[in-house]
């Protein structure tokens, strides 16, 4: 079908005409702001019927156009009562069935599903840094530095890991920072290791975490030899 006027579909999803593309394709003699008040005299109601849109004179200044229903559309064309009414009314009807068809509804709705799949997915690529900053942030709460386990069970933190070394639960590496780390039996049961950033250093390294688990055991032993303060 070829394009007689310009058809836009709104927010809603409704086929809309420019006003302004009507009354130049039905040859008004009035002047479009006049001949649009006049047919506002018919019943048309704003936001239901049409609402209005910005467009731009070929001075460059903002005028405002209307952007109108497919049944106004008809309705204004059917008023007329000239060649070109009828020819656009009939156009607008063939228009509207033709968008109401099996075929165009089964279209559009493959297409909303493919807009919501996609917009589906961007929230997730969008959502998901935060979705795992927060897990991490979880997961590292339950898992505990020295110093923080240290400050929670009231010791001080060269007291607490010299306990930890004297009782064989962690040893220093042989690197060049001396890094204490547990040892494999204890692994994911009083300890866990987790990769960690550095600020002074351009990688990641591998360090010690304490577990729930950890800190009771040691909150249990440490009061059992009264090194906790109160």
């Amino acid at each position: 079908m070829n394009e007689l006027i310009k058809m836009t579909i709104d927010k809603k999803g409704q086929q809309v005409v420019d006003a302004r593309d009507l009354h130049d394709f039905l040859e008004i003699g009035k002047r479009f702001t006049t001949w649009f008040e006049d047919m506002n005299k018919y019943g048309f109601d704003e936001g239901k019927d049409f609402f209005p849109i910005s467009g731009e004179s070929n001075g460059g200044r903002k005028r405002k156009d209307y952007a109108i229903s497919i049944n106004m559309a008809k309705e204004l064309s059917m008023i007329q009562r000239t060649k070109k009414g009828k020819q656009a009314r009939e156009y607008f009807i063939a228009v509207e069935e033709q968008f109401n068809s099996p075929e165009m509804i089964m279209a559009r709705s493959l297409q909303f599903a493919n807009q919501k799949m996609l917009s589906y997915q961007e929230q997730i690529q969008v959502m998901k840094p935060k979705a795992d900053y927060f897990d991490d942030l979880v997961e590292r709460k339950l898992l505990t530095n020295f110093r923080d386990t240290a400050k929670e069970l009231h010791i001080g933190q060269k007291k607490f890991i010299d306990w930890l070394l004297e009782h064989k639960y962690v040893y220093r590496d042989k690197g060049r920072r001396r890094q204490l780390k547990h040892y494999a039996k204890y692994d994911n049961d009083l300890f866990e290791f987790r990769e960690s950033a550095s600020e002074w250093m351009d990688k990641a390294f591998v360090q010690s975490l304490i577990t729930p688990k950890g800190r009771a055991t040691f909150k249990l032993l440490l009061e059992q030899e009264n090194l906790m303060s109160v």
